[in-house]
């Protein structure tokens, strides 16, 4: 029974199959739709991977291991250029930028390095974000009564004896 799955999984992925496949500087999986493994690009949500298959006319129930060069080339150029392709600038994770006050769509580790700075930009203005996160409280408005315990009591205490 093992043996008959395995020969109709190589009948089903073929000769032109690959399980790894490099879009966005990010290894993904090929044995998963093209729609779900975009997902794992960071940066990347649901609608937005539905959005770069629709504008490069990709089947969205493709696998990503049967996708051919050409078509890894226009994925990977619509992820790292999306303005390009004319996606609706509400896809975009960045629109008006604080510094050039364009849209712009960022991956990967720019994205962390974008939220740190803007982070570090509301603590130097003192704004109230800011603040709450200098303190280490919660910044959206939580309750913080009966919820977040430990990060609330972080520096104060009881101290142990030496």
């Amino acid at each position: 029974m093992a043996e008959d799955n395995k020969i109709h999984r190589k009948t089903k992925e073929g000769k032109g199959f690959k399980h790894l496949v490099r879009i966005g500087d990010t290894d993904l999986d090929g044995s998963k739709y093209i729609i779900e493994a975009l997902r794992k690009i960071k940066g990347i949500n649901m609608s937005f991977s539905n959005a770069l298959c629709k504008i490069t006319d990709i089947d969205s129930n493709k696998k990503a291991g049967e996708l051919s060069d050409e078509e890894i080339k226009k994925i990977d150029d619509a992820v790292k250029n999306p303005i390009k392709y004319n996606l609706p600038r509400w896809l975009y994770n960045r629109r008006k930028d604080y510094k050039t006050g364009s849209d712009m769509h960022i991956i990967k580790g720019k994205l962390d390095f974008v939220k740190d700075e803007d982070i570090q930009r509301m603590k130097k203005i003192k704004s109230y974000k800011g603040l709450r996160h200098q303190w280490g409280l919660t910044v959206r408005g939580q309750r913080t009564r009966s919820n977040f315990r430990k990060s609330k009591a972080k520096g104060s205490g009881f101290k142990r004896k030496k």
